[in-house]
């Protein structure tokens, strides 16, 4: 192996082989540790090592680096205490996740870390949105995430490279082509001879490096990292190198073949740089000695001290508490100075208004920008707030919630406008793994709303008609808001935008321009988890959300001789069980009205819980009206069918004559 040390002075090559000593020689304790049963999994990244020390010792402190479960040169070349990486791996409290997570699933501000989930793909898409981060602050910093071979397969990575590529996005795509995918050798994997290859289908500059070599994984970063800071962009590089354990320990390597084991033995990247410091005369046995001795006492020191800290012991108030990021409700009263507009306008007011309010707040969805939308709620934003901050993106649903996620955490607030709230379901991974998780694991807010155009009445079909509020509501970590009316679509969508945990906002298509209001013409805020008792009556408590409100009072306009309590939602997570409870307490009636289909549904959870705590009062069943199994169709007669509107009267009577 050749090294090269171009201009580097001992001292500094003396360093990146400390760098690389440390994660090597921790990871060896730890397979000592691990065949005691004193640790549960590791996932090695021995023969490794010169990717993520050379990457790490490059980037500035404060640049972030995305790295995955094999890179623990990323964590200590960042200099994290080891007690506190130890206490990581056992679960401990002084850990990054208090226990919840494991191994390397976490990430840390102190230190500009992202840690993956074991999806993988999604973390690609977050340093997108680091990366246009720091691109929107003009800081000149780059960031760099890592993935494996194994990992290129997934959409995630085409459509993180494809957004980068278009936008100009300073990132370092680290590809560390191992060989293998737990057992699946690259030759089941890719058809492509490298993988650098890929770059040229995305107009992306890229680059094959020796990934044993540290000093070529230095120098290439070095001179990356310069270019790329005068010119951004993002830069595709493939590490070749390999993985001398198995994916995990309990994977052992029984499939790889001997002499392929045998030929990358002689390439360790530790072992060579070594020799290649002993031949120059950098250091000598007596300094290696010497070094080795320090780095073992610190593990063994800071083991140690792990060890003495105690289990962690279950506390339900605090699991309950880290699931959200505390917020306080921030109360913006409004003027009497009004406007007579329709549910349509009342969010591009809330919109307008949020971005002029918040000038780190970025819109991101597929045509929003110069034709407005296929809504035209953002028509005209462009030329208000720019292109930089109203962004169309490619058709990409999941890369870009990702990079949502990453404007995030490197201080942004982003939108995300589904322009059919059916197309979620391409971005659904990172809302309910990346977003909803994110606080609870490592308590670090997910400051995005995700934007849902929905419902039917508009014969459109199966993929453009769902109204899929379920979908989220099961999901701790989101919170979920779906208003019926134009002042609760401008107050609910500016807190959706001032909270900082990640909101689904349900919009009705069906209600866009045929609900009309008077609305504040000003800034106003509703607070999440607060109905609206429309009607009050004493005979029946009827409960609904979103179009289901006006077929309820469309319903009792035509029979004024039913005295009913009518509660709109609003806020279907948090949700207002107070004004439920109390409602049914009065009347001893209840008939649930939800748009979707009933199986699963909100209305079954609301139905189990009028049951859990308001039975004794109840003078019949609680009942359910929802749309009948099936997808919604087409044609407005198999629509009109599907619909729950015309059978909500019928069941309404049938519960009062109980």
């Amino acid at each position: 192996m050749n090294f090269d040390r171009k201009e580097l002075s001992n001292p500094e090559l003396i360093d990146l082989y400390k760098k690389l000593l440390k994660p090597r020689m921790i990871e060896e304790k730890m397979l000592i540790l691990l065949r005691q049963g004193k640790v549960s999994k590791w996932f090695s990244g021995i023969g490794q090592e010169a990717i993520s020390v050379g990457i790490t010792a490059v980037l500035d402190k404060d640049e972030y680096i995305l790295p995955m479960h094999r890179n623990l040169g990323v964590f200590t070349t960042r200099e994290i205490p080891l007690h506190r990486l130890f206490s990581q791996w056992q679960g401990k409290k002084t850990g990054f996740t208090k226990g919840r997570d494991r191994s390397f699933h976490f990430g840390t501000q102190e230190f500009k870390i992202v840690g993956m989930i074991s999806h993988l793909g999604p973390q690609m898409g977050v340093a997108d949105g680091i990366a246009l981060a720091n691109k929107l602050k003009q800081n000149g910093k780059i960031t760099a995430v890592f993935t494996g071979e194994g990992a290129t397969s997934e959409g995630d990575f085409h459509e993180a490279l494809n957004i980068a590529s278009v936008w100009d996005l300073p990132v370092l795509f680290v590809i560390e082509n191992n060989g293998y995918g737990l057992s699946t050798p690259t030759n089941e994997q890719y058809r492509c001879e490298n993988l650098a290859d890929k770059g040229v289908g995305y107009g992306m500059e890229s680059h094959i490096v020796d990934g044993n070599n540290i000093l070529d994984v230095f120098h290439k970063i070095t001179e990356l990292k310069a270019s790329m800071i005068e010119n951004p962009r993002p830069v595709l590089l493939e590490f070749k190198t390999f993985r001398m354990r198995g994916h995990e320990e309990a994977s052992g390597t029984k499939y790889v073949p001997q002499e392929l084991m045998d030929l990358w033995a002689e390439k360790d990247p530790i072992a060579n740089f070594k020799d290649y410091l002993f031949r120059t005369f950098v250091i000598n046995e007596e300094d290696d000695a010497l070094i080795k001795e320090r780095i073992k006492a610190e593990i063994d020191q800071h083991w140690a001290k792990t060890q003495l800290e105690p289990e962690v012991e279950a506390n339900l108030e605090e699991e309950l508490h880290d699931m959200y990021e505390p917020y306080e409700h921030e109360q913006f009263f409004h003027s009497d100075v009004t406007e007579n507009i329709r549910v349509i306008d009342a969010i591009s007011s809330a919109l307008k208004l949020s971005m002029e309010k918040h000038e780190n707040l970025v819109i991101m969805g597929q045509d929003i920008a110069e034709y407005g939308g296929a809504f035209k709620i953002t028509e005209g934003f462009v030329a208000e707030f720019g292109k930089e901050r109203v962004r169309n993106t490619p058709i990409c649903e999941s890369a870009i919630v990702s990079a949502a996620n990453g404007l995030s955490i490197n201080g942004y607030k982003a939108i995300v406008e589904m322009q059919f709230a059916d197309f979620v379901s391409t971005g659904f991974n990172p809302i309910v793994n990346l977003l909803a998780k994110q606080h609870y694991r490592w308590n670090e807010k997910a400051d995005v709303v995700v934007r849902m155009p929905c419902g039917g009445g508009t014969q459109a079909g199966p993929f453009h008609s769902q109204t899929n509020e379920a979908w989220f509501t099961k999901t701790p970590g989101l919170k979920v808001v779906y208003p019926a009316f134009p002042y609760d679509a401008k107050g609910l969508l500016n807190t959706a935008i001032n909270d900082p945990n990640p909101v689904l906002y349900f919009e009705h298509k069906q209600l866009y321009r045929s609900v009309y209001q008077d609305v504040p013409v000003d800034y106003y805020t509703i607070p999440f988890g607060k109905a609206a008792l429309l009607k009050e009556g004493n005979e029946v408590t009827i409960i609904s959300f979103g179009a289901g409100v006006h077929w309820a009072l469309e319903t009792l306009s035509k029979n004024p001789d039913i005295s009913a309590d009518l509660i709109d939602l609003r806020s279907l997570q948090p949700l207002d069980t107070e004004t439920i409870f109390n409602s049914v307490k009065k009347t001893g009636r209840v008939i649930i009205l939800q748009e979707d289909t009933l199986f699963g549904g909100i209305s079954s959870d609301i139905s189990a819980l009028i049951m859990e705590n308001c039975f004794e009062y109840l003078d019949a069943p609680v009942k359910r009206v929802g749309s009948i199994e099936t997808a919604i169709p087409f044609v407005k007669a198999l629509e009109d069918q599907y619909l729950p509107k015309n059978r909500f009267e019928t069941e309404l009577k049938n519960i009062l004559q109980y």
